[in-house]
């Protein structure tokens, strides 16, 4: 019986800190208030932030085509698109975040193997990952050197530099690990060639910046479309230093696509640029519907058979 039970205990785990979260954020955050804002929001900010969140699926999906390009795997745009839609519903809808982006490494595994298209599922998050690290380093940085920014408190700007100086380690270190013997000098040596072909080539390199800036540019004002919905004027200052730590959070697998996570940063971030707390709760909240909405052209696809990955569309 234990066995039966246990794949659900986590995805259960999930769900529970996600409503716990949420309800805890309720109460401290005054949750009427933040729903009153929701129900006042001007859905011309919330259609431009569904429409920014949507180009956004777009620009992921071709970087995940340029991607794969490389590591051996060739499909057309609209393939790609259709994939990606779908794995962005279902990591919305399960609990996990990231069984829709392993469906689609899966589905897209006949060219190459399954290695290989892993990798380019992989390496094409964290491409934007990246990219939005560099704009919080950025904003970091800018708002506090330069007069007029925001006003980090001491504990939250030595987390912020500690998990900056943490990703500036990472790929020192993982170049020295492919000098080890065995298994980690392998998957080292893996990672490493695996970026080199798909980031640092010069015949690549210009098309992923662009399209990771533009993928970055793109949450980034959905979130400060949202915010402007819900009565919350964000600063520029706040949009580069601050709605990255906010959407980060979503990257935390303790819940249920960052809901309950991302609430709770927005609510204790956003005051630090004027807002209340009530005002980012509802900012975070209004952000997570317009995702929703805007992956919902997915659930087409899980009706439609997907076709083969090496059909050009």
């Amino acid at each position: 019986m234990i066995r039966k039970l246990s794949p659900w205990i986590w995805p259960v785990l999930q769900l529970s800190i996600a409503a716990l979260l949420l309800s805890l954020l309720w109460r401290a955050a005054d949750g009427p208030a933040a729903a009153r804002s929701l129900a006042q929001a001007n859905w011309v900010w919330l259609v431009l932030a569904v429409a920014m969140l949507t180009l956004q699926t777009i620009l992921s999906a071709m970087r995940w085509r340029l991607t794969a390009l490389q590591l051996g795997m060739s499909f057309g745009t609209g393939h790609a698109i259709r994939e990606y839609y779908l794995a962005q519903v279902i990591n919305q809808s399960l609990p996990g975040g990231m069984i829709g982006d392993a469906g689609r490494a899966y589905r897209a595994r006949e060219q190459a193997g399954l290695l290989a298209s892993g990798q380019a599922v992989v390496i094409e998050r964290l491409i934007g990952q990246i990219a939005m690290f560099l704009t919080l380093a950025a904003g970091f940085l800018a708002t506090s050197l330069v007069p007029g920014g925001l006003d980090w408190p001491r504990w939250l700007a030595l987390v912020v530099a500690a998990l900056l100086l943490t990703g500036l380690l990472l790929p020192p270190l993982v170049l020295a690990a492919t000098r080890f013997q065995g298994v980690t000098g392998r998957g080292a040596s893996a990672i490493s060639t695996a970026l080199r072909k798909t980031l640092a080539d010069r015949k690549v390199l210009p098309g992923q910046i662009a399209l990771s800036i533009g993928t970055t540019l793109c949450n980034l004002s959905a979130f400060a479309f949202c915010a402007y919905a819900v009565g919350v004027a964000l600063p520029l200052s706040a949009i580069v230093a601050l709605v990255p730590l906010i959407l980060f959070t979503m990257l935390i697998p303790i819940s249920v696509s960052g809901w309950g996570l991302r609430e709770g940063a927005a609510a204790a971030l956003l005051p630090l640029a004027g807002a209340t707390a009530s005002g980012g709760l509802a900012s975070s909240v209004a952000f997570g519907l317009c995702f929703i909405v805007a992956v919902l052209p997915g659930v087409i696809f899980l009706r439609l058979k997907p076709r083969a990955s090496g059909v050009n569309l």
